[in-house]
């Protein structure tokens, strides 16, 4: 049996922000993004590009929200805007719980995957986001495996796939 050929090195731009892959310029993942994380956005994001061919447009906000999630979609993550967070918050949120399939996660993995090491500064604003996702019936607040309302929750709170997320 063959071996396979070793990958290629990637080019990146001197400043980081962008691959080079035949030429063409591609925006580069967040390097804040723990290594964990990435693994499982990476994951998700080839899960929907292979469930592509058989179910079609129907997966596309599935990608979108991986790419999203890892900073290659939506404002630059090296510029990154209150709306621009937000949206990221949200699509890392929604990337997770579809990777997780049925487990839930802490609303911190989020803030983690977008503010890499000053995440606790984010906290705040990803619990504002989680408020939107469960108006939306995208996420399910949960204590203790129960689901609670979040203007109710006091202490941990980890975030379940709602009705409406979509898998």
């Amino acid at each position: 049996m063959a071996e396979p050929a070793p990958r290629k090195a990637v080019e990146t731009t001197p400043d980081g922000h962008h691959i080079v892959v035949d030429g063409r310029r591609w925006r580069a993942s967040d390097p804040r993004i723990p290594p964990l994380l990435r693994a499982e956005l990476v994951a998700e994001l080839m899960r929907a590009r292979r469930e592509l061919r058989t179910r079609g447009d129907a997966v596309r906000p599935y990608v979108h929200d991986a790419k999203l999630a890892l900073g290659e979609r939506g404002d630059p993550w090296w510029e990154g805007t209150p709306q621009g967070t937000r949206v990221r918050l949200a699509a890392t949120m929604r990337t997770l719980l579809r990777h997780r399939s049925g487990s839930t996660i802490c609303p911190s993995d989020a803030a983690r995957v977008v503010g890499g090491e000053r995440w606790r500064d984010l906290m705040n604003v990803a619990l504002e986001v989680t408020g939107d996702l469960v108006a939306a019936g995208e996420v399910v607040v949960q204590q203790q495996g129960a689901e609670v309302q979040l203007a109710d929750a006091k202490g941990p709170i980890r975030l379940a796939p709602g009705p409406c997320l979509g898998r």
